[in-house]
């Protein structure tokens, strides 16, 4: 019941809509767990101290755990920007992958994650370049999922971009702070930036210049943005 601020009764009653919706998730961030398990990393999204979640953890045998709605909020992101987005969490769905951040993939969670990634895109509408991984959002604070990520199969199947294999040469007055900025990145700390582009697109360097062949390869990504 209302009241006002004598305390008497204000007339109200319920008379529910039909005319609304939650949020829609329209990016997909892709984590690794920096744990040992994947019953650890159960157990700390499921206690309230740390604070963290996702909305799903993929584990080693391929088994998807799927840990909250997809309709709410999960805190996964952190502080973090994407474009003029400041609050990835309102935004994205969080995905988590067993994987201790120095060792590879396997074929068995990648084949999950790639299922579950066509799911997610064909029931939000999730465009393609929304595919991205916290190192990408969170560059000073997060290298998940870090340079041995297949973000190249990702990319054959329709999710998030990679380079083309031949290179076009950028022109001379090729400005590419500007061009990380136009693909999404923070650049507010450009070091850092160079750093989060070169672990996904680059792979092989992860120093935070920019040679010939990462102007090239930048070049040719942000043109498809």
């Amino acid at each position: 019941m209302l009241v006002d601020s004598a305390g008497g009764a204000i007339p109200s009653e319920w008379v529910g809509t039909v005319n609304f919706n939650l949020r829609k998730p329209n990016y997909v961030i892709i984590h690794y767990t920096a744990q040992d398990s994947v019953k650890q990393t159960l157990n700390t999204f499921t206690l309230v101290k740390p604070q963290v979640s996702a909305h799903y953890v993929v584990g080693k045998d391929g088994k998807v755990y799927h840990m909250l709605n997809d309709y709410l909020r999960a805190w996964h992101a952190g502080i973090s920007k994407w474009g003029s987005i400041s609050d990835m969490n309102s935004c994205s769905i969080g995905i988590e992958i067993d994987n201790n951040g120095h060792e590879p993939f396997n074929d068995i969670q990648v084949k999950s994650l790639l299922a579950l990634l066509a799911q997610l895109k064909k029931t939000y509408n999730i465009p393609q370049a929304n595919f991205i991984g916290h190192q990408d959002i969170a560059p000073l604070r997060k290298p998940d999922p870090g340079p041995l990520f297949p973000w190249k199969l990702l990319a054959q199947k329709g999710f998030g971009f990679w380079r083309e294999e031949l290179l076009e040469l950028p022109p001379d007055n090729f400005d590419y702070a500007t061009a990380l900025k136009l693909i999404g990145y923070d650049i507010s700390n450009l070091p850092v930036a160079i750093v989060a582009f070169k672990r996904h697109f680059v792979q092989t360097d992860e120093t935070p210049t920019m040679t010939q062949l990462d102007l090239n390869i930048l070049y040719n990504v942000y043109r498809k943005y």
